[in-house]
């Protein structure tokens, strides 16, 4: 038998710290190995399109430019997150028992923020990290980048508020369909999301 450890969670269980620091480790290098093929892939299509050579690497500099102003802010909220939030809370909250509250306020956060949705990744694994359910994430996220309460404004004044009332309706039902099918696909494994970034 392999012997007791306690894990992250402080619970006990076999072999747990030497089977989380594995797997991290396993995701990090996971992780280096994709970047570096992706590089590669990126170098190769810039020699091989030569053409296209200076407006792409015009639009890769804005995008990094764009990723150094925003990253920064949500580690730093990541941070604060996970300081100052208790993972009770979110298992409460947002958890798989939360039930419809717990979908109506992924909806609400996912809808509030303005930034780009890659700014909502991490704050994704920081609340699945803390117990959120993936059915509720799915919401944040898709809420993030399809409902915007600034958005609904500006269509709202130019598209008339029959069209911005179906519109979102459908597009709320749409997602908290998805929502369910997504946790059912992928129930409620939390193995399979990288252990550190």
């Amino acid at each position: 038998m392999k012997p007791m450890q306690q894990g992250p969670d402080g619970k006990m269980g076999p072999g747990s710290g030497a089977g989380m620091e594995q797997k991290s480790k396993k995701g990090s290098l996971r992780g280096w190995i994709g970047l570096a093929v992706f590089v590669l892939f990126a170098v190769a299509l810039l020699y091989a399109f030569p053409q296209n050579r200076e407006a792409s690497l015009t639009v890769f500099s804005k995008f990094f430019i764009e990723m150094l102003t925003i990253i920064p802010g949500v580690l730093l909220i990541m941070g604060l997150f996970a300081v100052w939030v208790p993972k009770e809370s979110i298992t409460r909250y947002l958890g798989r028992d939360a039930g419809i509250s717990g979908l109506a306020l992924a909806l609400v956060f996912g809808a509030l923020p303005t930034g780009p949705l890659y700014a909502a990744f991490p704050l994704t694994k920081g609340l699945l990290d803390k117990g959120a359910s993936k059915a509720n994430m799915f919401v944040f996220l898709a809420a993030w980048a399809c409902i915007k309460i600034p958005q609904e404004l500006v269509e709202l004044q130019f598209l008339g508020w029959r069209f911005t009332l179906a519109r979102l309706a459908t597009t709320i039902l749409v997602i908290i369909t998805m929502a369910f099918v997504f946790a059912r696909v992928l129930g409620d494994r939390r193995d399979d999301a990288p252990q550190s970034m």
